[in-house]
């Protein structure tokens, strides 16, 4: 399923495609256009005073292209917008496909993804290949109609030169066909935007949030008005300075829970409050910037460690190296020649997975918000390194709210309360303990269901060993 950052990443291509046929095409066709105009214009504005018997052919053939023109455009229009459209899953497809490249290649599965990415260009191949048979429809019959004004022109001794009217039916298709790119970009520019960045009236404390308490009343979600609620009703509270763990299965709306702290997507009905603080009537920045957040991919930026660390330069080096020590990185960091000023390749490609998470982890260190989300931060990363992960947040958090969506369902066995989401709404939420006591409850079949695919993986491994 795309994430955030990845639909956004998908309709920047689509609108920079769309973008580019706006700025370097469009210009073209429309300065050939008004010249083809202007052309012929000129040609029978000189012919007709000659000979007025230019009218006699000028006026039927004009109506036969108008004709054409209109019988042209509808078809050309909707095979460019389904091209348009079979570009989004080409894009999706490769950008998954190259970011789990190990995986694909672990299992053996080059061949089924390369033929799915043919399939998929095929798909995108297919409204262009009909285009361009349908552009060959009309230049066909305007060379004829040419050639037949050509020949009754010389009948009635008036010599008008091959082709003008061929240009401007021609140049007029081209310029409406390339208007779906300027449609897309209205429809672009017409996405609703996110909140203001700032609020110059919007003043918060310093300290906020203090207590970290997370109040959720009759949340309800959407992402679009003709989808059905992802989230319905959800009405709980999480209580400052615990850990609170969200689990249920795949949809049940638990990365969507996080999307909404983070006003990613915005509630159709409802609120969350955030110390006595309706997030939805603060500033975005004063939101984002007062939570951390441990995403499942761990993100790295070309740069230095030191950047990676600390992107806006708020702390000295001292506590750099004091965040690295505490997610235990220190160690390793020392070691490289140039310290904090270590290289980082783009996406943090010369580090390994489990360290670009735990130096997100150190980055979180430093900002020292009283709210932690962990989005299954743990679920890219082996179990050594998820325990060191569980550890430190034990140690370095444990006076502060974390919520962690749950991927392993150990992770969350030691929380204080556990939320269960089911089908968008709130199944059970209770302590772990009190959850467990009941054989019925969602939480124990979840676990027993994890403990059940863990043993037959232990048991594969072993068969293979």
């Amino acid at each position: 399923m795309l994430n955030g950052i990845e639909v956004k990443l998908i309709c920047y291509l689509q609108a920079s495609i769309d973008q580019s046929v706006l700025d370097l095409e469009m210009a073209n066709k429309i300065g050939w256009c008004a010249f083809s105009i202007i052309q012929i214009l000129g040609t029978i504005a000189v012919m007709s005073q000659v000979a007025w018997e230019v009218f006699v052919i000028f006026i039927p053939v004009t109506g036969i292209c108008i004709w054409y023109q209109q019988y042209y455009i509808p078809t050309a229009r909707e095979l460019a917008r389904l091209a348009g459209i079979q570009m989004a899953p080409i894009l999706h497809h490769f950008a998954e496909s190259l970011s789990g490249a190990a995986t694909i290649r672990a299992f053996d599965q080059q061949e089924r993804f390369t033929n799915a990415n043919l399939n998929l260009i095929d798909n995108h191949s297919r409204p262009w290949f009909h285009n361009a048979s349908a552009m060959e429809w009309l230049s066909f019959r305007l060379n004829l109609l040419s050639n037949f004004v050509f020949a009754f022109s010389l009948v009635l001794l008036v010599t008008l030169p091959e082709g003008i009217i061929n240009p401007i039916i021609w140049n007029m298709c081209n310029a409406e066909n390339k208007m779906i790119s300027v449609e897309r970009i209205l429809q672009y520019s017409s996405i609703p935007s996110e909140a203001p960045l700032v609020i110059e009236e919007c003043i918060l404390p310093n300290n906020w949030p203090d207590v970290g308490t997370v109040s959720f009343r009759n949340l309800q979600i959407r992402y679009a008005e003709y989808l059905p609620a992802v989230l319905k009703n959800i009405s709980c509270t999480f209580p400052g300075r615990k850990k609170v763990g969200v689990v249920g299965r795949t949809g049940s709306g638990k990365s969507t829970l996080v999307q909404a702290i983070f006003r990613i997507v915005e509630p159709r009905e409802g609120k969350i409050i955030i110390d006595d603080v309706d997030i939805s009537k603060i500033s975005l920045h004063d939101l984002r910037s007062r939570l951390s957040i441990i995403p499942q991919d761990p993100t790295m930026f070309e740069g230095t460690v030191r950047g990676n660390l600390d992107p806006l330069m708020q702390h000295t080096d001292a506590e750099l190296w004091e965040a690295l020590d505490k997610c235990q990185l220190g160690d390793l960091v020392h070691e490289k020649q140039e310290k904090l000023d270590s290289t980082v390749i783009e996406n943090g490609d010369n580090w390994s997975v489990g360290q670009r998470q735990l130096l997100c982890l150190g980055r979180t260190l430093l900002k020292k918000s009283r709210i932690l989300v962990l989005d299954e931060a743990t679920a890219s990363v082996d179990s050594a390194t998820d325990a060191v992960i569980q550890k430190i947040i034990s140690k370095e958090f444990k006076d502060r709210t974390v919520i962690t969506i749950a991927h392993r369902i150990h992770t969350v066995v030691d929380s204080d309360l556990v939320l269960v989401l089911s089908d968008g709404r709130i199944a059970e939420f209770d302590s772990p303990s009190k959850l467990l006591e009941r054989n019925d409850s969602f939480f124990s079949k979840l676990i027993k269901e994890y403990s059940s695919r863990s043993q037959s993986f232990n048991n594969l491994a072993n068969l293979h060993n």
